[in-house]
């Protein structure tokens, strides 16, 4: 089986693929964007990819809503990881942090060590790279008085040295990673079916009624009316006109469960347009 994920070696992407003992066997395929990873399973030159969604610190990974909602038509969420995200600076040579001059940074990890950045280096200039393994990689081929931010396995795969560790503003920094197929779910049998096993259910939909008062309210009314628990919900533009925007919305249950599924025709009332993403096990 193929499954990708951003790559190059070292990411947080392929950590999450390793830690999930779900890879076993499988041909690894690294990829130089989320949307590309995405795209693979769509186009079925992969089996399936692990992307991230979102971040306890930084909130949605976008790349990923909106590729889903608007390119990847065919494509499913299956199930999700979650990951402890740990960042170090890394550099080719041992530096003062006072010496570094650029940073190369993803801009997901940017935003979670954004507080470090402003107090601890506040001189230095940041240039984005598509993923933390690249920026590490570059940094450990090129050296000067630059680093980058990575992961410490980053850093031993290409030589860099780790000037400091813990760099994420919250103590509890988590990336929510999901599974991405062309096949759903199946839903859970014999011992996973029982209630231990919650569910999660992830939509997108959106409207004419956006301009209307009311019209939101009205489309996640038809969940708390059912007593459907919304777990996140997120907009997003439609690339459309300003002021269009589709939504995102996780939400407590399997997508066959009768009150998630009332709730989703109650919704197509609605909306011009209801996608489930996915209905897989939380």
């Amino acid at each position: 089986m193929r499954t990708g994920h951003l790559g190059p070696a070292g990411t947080f992407s392929e950590a999450a693929v390793r830690a999930s003992g779900r890879a076993e066997g499988d041909e690894l395929v690294p990829l130089p964007t989320v949307r590309e990873a995405i795209m693979g399973v769509q186009d079925g030159t992969l089996d399936r990819a692990l992307v991230p969604i979102e971040n306890s610190t930084e909130g949605a990974v976008t790349v990923t809503l909106d590729t889903l909602a608007l390119d990847a038509e065919d494509v499913v969420i299956t199930g999700e990881e979650v990951l402890p995200v740990r960042l170090c600076l890394i550099a080719r040579e041992a530096l003062e942090l006072g010496e570094v001059d650029e940073i190369l940074t993803h801009p997901q990890p940017a935003g979670q060590c954004a507080r470090f950045l402003r107090e601890r280096l506040p001189g230095a200039r940041l240039l984005l790279s598509p993923s933390t393994a690249e920026a590490v990689r570059r940094v450990a081929e090129q050296g000067g008085r630059r680093a980058a931010i990575g992961t410490e396995l980053a850093a031993s795969l290409y030589g860099g040295r780790v000037l400091a560790r813990g760099l994420e503003d919250e103590a509890e920094n988590e990336t929510r990673f999901v599974w991405l197929s062309r096949t759903p779910a199946a839903p859970p049998a014999g011992p996973e079916a029982d209630a231990a096993a919650r569910g999660r259910t992830s939509v997108v939909f959106w409207g004419a009624g956006t301009g209307e008062a009311g019209w939101l309210v009205r489309c996640l009314s038809e969940f708390a009316f059912r007593g459907v628990n919304l777990t996140r919900i997120e907009s997003r533009p439609r690339r459309g006109e300003l002021g269009e925007y589709m939504f995102f919305v996780d939400l407590d249950g399997r997508a066959e469960e009768e009150p998630v599924a009332e709730a989703l025709t109650g919704l197509a009332r609605h909306a011009e347009r209801v996608r489930l993403l996915g209905s897989y096990p939380a």
